[in-house]
């Protein structure tokens, strides 16, 4: 993340997004000519204007197509849609459907919310609350269905770039390279109380002086969290290409790995505790926890190429099947896990977007991206075939979406299986919330561990 990018940063007097031209080459991959991109702020984009600050709405019309992506979808890997078109409404919420298609979806901004908070940069989503964060120093929780603001976490910190909620407790990751926790309670309404900063300046001293771990903080700012529930543990990775590993009983740093030799982008932790890092150097390394004594608790099994592009976002299926991963190319690379070997082998990569993947998320057995070309694709998997359909392609941010999160049902409600509500927030500072659902026939369908799947 470039415009993270602190002064004690390895790699802080290089750019880093390289953008490659809109056009496209059917059948070939499109390499980026640099491992590095250019910073957030060169991206073009107007920011919307607010007429008053006591409105949260944004008051600008989505408008009919991205500044940086043209409405019409483009090819994609693995099936053609050319008969995709789009509308919006001229009411400030965006509204299109694909036609022509048996598998499109039709979309619509059912909110658009604008603060004074500049950037979005981070969006997690649990038992029915929306976090997101931004430039400043505050973390907003919205309610959901209505989507209204029901409080405020602050601290003396700014900039959120990373959050992450397990077991009713919030982890934010600053641009100071810290995280804070905190503890969500429902007693007389809704609270958040502020347990601790890691690492604790106490500990970080002692252990400094004492000489047993100087790299205790990291050194460069955290670029991403993720939680392995199970095994008690909380992983932070950073340009300063490490990864932290803390134990969550007692929040001390158990663990430092050297995971790449360039800036860490992305991690994500599958259920059975396997740990994946995304990284500059165009490659996803899987760690796999040892449980023996030893000096390396986190071994590496394996690299995953992403054919020459720095990788910048990563997510996982629900049953941990396929492994994705967004690049600075706009392609998005995924590998299959072998039912029975657990190897994975890769399984192509999703064309559609002209510029650099910045976010990816996962509900069932459709993908969402978030790009900077200013557009999010919902993308759905053919259990049958393997074939990937671009559903959606949601237009109306006016800035490149930094983060995305989504869930099943209408407004989070899993009763609802007939769609999904998707989350978008983006460099231009407008959070929108978007609902997806199908206008065709796509066929309910399930895993081979029996996990039922939804329909678009």
């Amino acid at each position: 993340m470039a415009s993270l990018e602190s002064s004690n940063s390895p790699n802080s007097n290089q750019s880093s997004f390289t953008l490659r031209p809109t056009t496209t080459q059917n059948n070939k991959f499109l390499r980026s000519t640099s491992s590095k991109e250019a910073s957030f702020s060169e991206f073009p984009y107007t920011p919307p204007r607010r007429s008053s600050p006591s409105v949260s709405q944004s008051l600008h019309a989505s408008p009919v197509s991205s500044p940086l992506h043209s409405l019409s979808p483009r090819p994609h890997s693995s099936k053609q849609n050319n008969n995709q078109n789009h509308q919006t409404t001229t009411v400030g919420l965006a509204v299109g459907v694909a036609v022509g298609d048996p598998h499109a979806a039709a979309y619509r901004c059912i909110s658009s919310v604008l603060k004074k908070d500049g950037q979005i940069l981070s969006i997690a989503a649990s038992n029915g609350l929306v976090y997101t964060g931004s430039d400043t120093n505050v973390i907003r929780v919205w309610r959901i269905p209505e989507f209204t603001e029901c409080g405020q976490l602050k601290t003396r910190a700014f900039m959120v770039v990373a959050l992450e909620v397990s077991h009713d407790r919030v982890y934010a990751a600053y641009g100071d390279a810290k995280i804070r926790v905190w503890q969500r309670t429902w007693d007389e309404g809704l609270k958040h109380v502020r347990l601790a900063t890691i690492p604790r300046t106490g500990n970080y001293v002692r252990s400094y002086i004492s000489g047993k771990d100087k790299m205790m903080k990291h050194m460069g700012p955290i670029t991403s969290l993720a939680i392995n529930v199970s095994d008690d543990i909380l992983y932070s990775a950073s340009v300063d290409k490490t990864v932290k590993v803390w134990r969550i009983s007692d929040l001390k740093c158990i663990e430092t790995i050297q995971a790449h030799p360039e800036p860490i982008n992305a991690i994500i932790v599958a259920d059975d505790g396997v740990l994946f890092t995304a990284s500059d150097d165009a490659t996803v390394k899987v760690w796999r926890r040892n449980f023996c004594p030893g000096d390396q608790p986190h071994s590496l099994t394996v690299t995953l190429p992403a054919k020459y592009s720095p990788v910048k976002a990563l997510t996982l299926t629900q049953d941990g099947g396929i492994l994705y991963g967004g690049c600075t190319d706009g392609y998005i690379h995924f590998w299959l896990k072998g039912w029975y070997s657990g190897q994975l082998q890769y399984g192509g990569a999703l064309q559609g977007h002209t510029h650099a993947v910045m976010c990816l998320a996962s509900v069932s057995n459709y993908v969402i991206s978030g790009s900077a070309d200013s557009t999010s694709r919902v993308w759905a998997r053919e259990l049958d075939s393997g074939q990937h359909t671009c559903l959606a392609v949601l237009v109306g941010h006016r800035g490149p979406i930094r983060c995305v999160t989504a869930f099943v049902g209408r407004f989070g409600e899993e009763s609802d299986q007939d769609g999904c509500t998707i989350c978008t927030g983006s460099l231009d500072g407008v959070v929108k919330v978007w609902r997806v659902t199908c206008v065709g026939n796509i066929n309910r369908c399930s895993t081979p561990s029996g996990c039922e799947y939804f329909d678009l």
